[in-house]
């Protein structure tokens, strides 16, 4: 259990996502060291006074927090325990905390293999997309031992608004999972009735501002978020249906909706990002 002031961040991933995390973070006072396999995002992290790193080891042996976005499990276990993941250079007492969305499964198999290593874990999924980021307003849910969270809240402080400490590690992805289920049926019922209502030759202008104040209101709605690219979908809904089948329950909705916000975006043009081999 910690109960130091955290001063040191290091972000693991500097994409769409990490680099605001970063960015936003050096703004609220934390000194940030941020590292990223591609060295042009690197460059683009030091323009907002994030110190660059050549590697996840030099980066955690600088912080003592170190927060870690990248797309795949797989990735994930390759930035903790690789050659020089960041377990190569934490110190004892290093928290590390898991932006990525990942299996619960695999989040606590994390956490076990690295119990001689002494640095602390917590699992903090966001939620709310890009422009939450970029505006700072993303929403986080955390499963971990809550006094370690408690000493990360004023860094996660400065990217998210809405900060949610939900139970003992994996409880936070579990959060995201379900946040995610839920998301994706309200964006397939929104594209399904919008269909309809366009074959039926109806205005969706008018239609959607008065569904908003109806009962069929919902966030997917509002913000539009199905315009926008939704590159891990299949990914996450894959962790769904992997979960409840570990689960032994009978989700079949979630076999739909992945094969509905598949054709969403073959329609839209939009690929799957494919896990590093």
């Amino acid at each position: 259990m910690t109960t130091r002031t955290i001063r040191t961040v290091g972000v693991i991933g500097l994409g769409s996502m990490g680099r605001e995390l970063a960015r936003h973070l050096a703004k609220g006072g934390f000194s940030v060291v941020g590292y990223d396999v591609k060295r042009e995002a690197v460059e683009v992290a030091r323009k907002h006074g994030v110190a660059g790193a050549a590697s996840s080891a030099e980066a955690a042996s600088k912080s003592d927090l170190v927060i870690v976005g990248v797309g795949f499990d797989s990735e994930v276990e390759a930035v903790v325990f690789g050659k020089e993941g960041l377990l190569a250079g934490a110190k004892p007492g290093c928290i590390v905390a898991i932006a990525s969305t990942i299996a619960p499964e695999t989040m606590k198999k994390v956490v076990r293999r690295a119990k001689e290593s002494r640095c602390e874990f917590l699992d903090i999924p966001m939620c709310r997309g890009e422009q939450a980021a970029i505006d700072g307003e993303l929403l986080l849910m955390a499963g971990g031992d809550r006094a370690t969270f408690e000493a990360c809240k004023p860094a996660f402080a400065t990217f998210a608004n809405s900060i949610h400490y939900l139970g003992d590690i994996g409880a936070g992805q579990v959060g995201k999972l379900v946040n995610n289920l839920i998301l994706w049926a309200c964006i397939s019922s929104n594209y399904e009735g919008f269909k309809l209502a366009t074959a039926l030759g109806v205005d969706l202008g008018p239609l959607r501002e008065a569904l908003m104040e109806s009962s069929a209101d919902n966030w997917a709605m509002r913000t539009r978020v199905d315009a926008r690219p939704m590159p891990w979908a299949e990914k996450d809904m894959t962790i769904v249906l992997k979960e409840a089948d570990q689960a032994r329950l009978s989700l079949p909705l979630c076999g739909t909706l992945k094969e509905v916000i598949k054709g969403i975006k073959i329609e839209a043009g939009q690929t799957m990002p494919r896990e590093p081999e």
